[in-house]
């Protein structure tokens, strides 16, 4: 089978063969060509060199890899190569698309104050380099998360883009991900531990800016209020920048003022119940503790909740209650304005294309990237009552 007399490797001579069994049609497209193991055993050559002659076959764009289903036939020499708008900018190679890059995107939500904005950036950024962004949400579902993981995966995307739902760890195929080492970065959290790219907001120095904001209003006694801490690494971060600042402005903090387990669905019915009971979970901090002034809600959403249950307890926004927050959407006449700490949601999304790219043509990233968060001033706080000033 092999030219002996050649001076071409094997590897070189096994993928001209292969090449020439794509082109005459033997391997028809959507076809399974044989695995390594198989060409190892039919042309009596290492793995190595059976891997090499696929790699090159890759390269060429005629066929795809999937792991766990094995190479198939997207393409012969003699047909179309290319499609309009589709070139990939630098160097990067997509699996078996005539070169064209196709970017896997998994998102657990997105909303108006958060998410919304990085993902028109994403789209945005994919379509100026010439790739194609595929998009899943798991809709905070763990299970969902990795089914898309695998059915992009299974799809051939060349990298992958993931904003990992909310939960006590990493799912499994993240982590398989890692072990594997293929091209991804995490958005808005990060894994600890491992050399993952991970992009997100500076949450220890955000929180401590909206911290000392109220500290310096005169604000000395103030309510935290945050999801499950276990469920969010970004949530940790901000519980540390809260109590950093007020170490370094020597306030005394006092831990039952805090309220770290609270939580929301997005199904209707259970929504307006859980809403209801949170807002009591609020009322009963500032019934038991009366000297509060301020309220820190480390998410857009609690800081809905703070709102309404200040209103209800007949207290007015700010003279007797401040309220920040992270994340609002932008101000209108159906949004209150929360003093809020804005993440640079157009950077994240710009980033996170750019950098999976940069993974895919081989370059090496830091662990972790972060963005600096701006503070916005709104109608949510003013200056503490004299009572409560030191």
């Amino acid at each position: 089978m092999f030219d002996n007399s050649s001076l071409k490797p094997r590897y070189e001579q096994m993928y001209a063969i292969l090449r020439e069994r794509v082109q005459s049609g033997e391997y028809k497209l959507g076809d399974r060509i044989p695995s390594e193991k198989e060409l190892l055993e039919e042309f009596g050559v290492s793995r190595i060199t059976s891997k090499k002659a696929l790699d090159m076959l890759v390269n060429d764009g005629l066929i795809m890899r999937q792991p766990g289903r094995g190479s198939f036939v997207i393409k012969r020499d003699n047909l179309p190569a290319e499609q309009p708008g589709l070139k990939v900018e630098g160097n990067a190679k997509g699996s078996g698309r005539d070169g064209q890059v196709v970017l896997g995107l998994v998102m657990e939500d997105f909303t108006d104050s958060y998410g919304k904005e990085m993902l028109v950036e994403m789209e945005r950024t994919a379509q100026e380099r010439g790739v194609f962004l595929l998009l899943r949400l798991s809709f905070s579902q763990s299970d969902i998360e990795e089914q898309a993981i695998q059915m992009l995966r299974n799809f051939g995307v060349d990298g992958l883009i993931i904003y990992p739902t909310r939960g006590r760890h990493f799912s499994q195929e993240i982590l398989k991900l890692v072990i594997e080492k293929f091209p991804h970065v995490l958005v808005d959290r990060y894994l600890k531990g491992t050399a993952t790219t991970a992009i997100s907001t500076d949450n220890v120095e955000a929180a401590m800016a909206g911290t000392a904001y109220l500290l310096s209003l005169g604000h000395r006694h103030i309510g935290l209020l945050a999801s499950r801490v276990t469920d969010n690494v970004a949530i940790e971060d901000r519980i540390e920048g809260f109590v950093q600042a007020h170490a370094e402005h020597g306030v005394i903090l006092d831990r039952s003022h805090w309220i770290t387990d609270m939580h929301w669905t997005a199904n209707d019915d259970l929504n307006q119940q859980l809403l209801a009971q949170n807002v009591e979970i609020v009322q009963q901090l500032l019934r038991k503790n009366p000297q509060i002034t301020a309220l820190f809600a480390l998410e857009y959403e609690l800081a809905l909740i703070a709102k309404e249950a200040v209103e209800k307890l007949g207290k007015r926004i700010p003279q007797s209650v401040s309220i920040v927050c992270f994340d609002s959407p932008s101000s209108s006449s159906a949004n209150y304005s929360f003093t809020h700490l804005r993440q640079n949601q157009r950077e994240l999304g710009r980033l996170a294309v750019d950098s999976v790219l940069r993974l895919i043509q081989g370059d090496t990233l830091p662990g972790k990237i972060s963005l600096h968060a701006e503070l916005i001033q709104g109608r949510s706080t003013g200056p503490a009552p004299k009572n409560d000033s030191e």
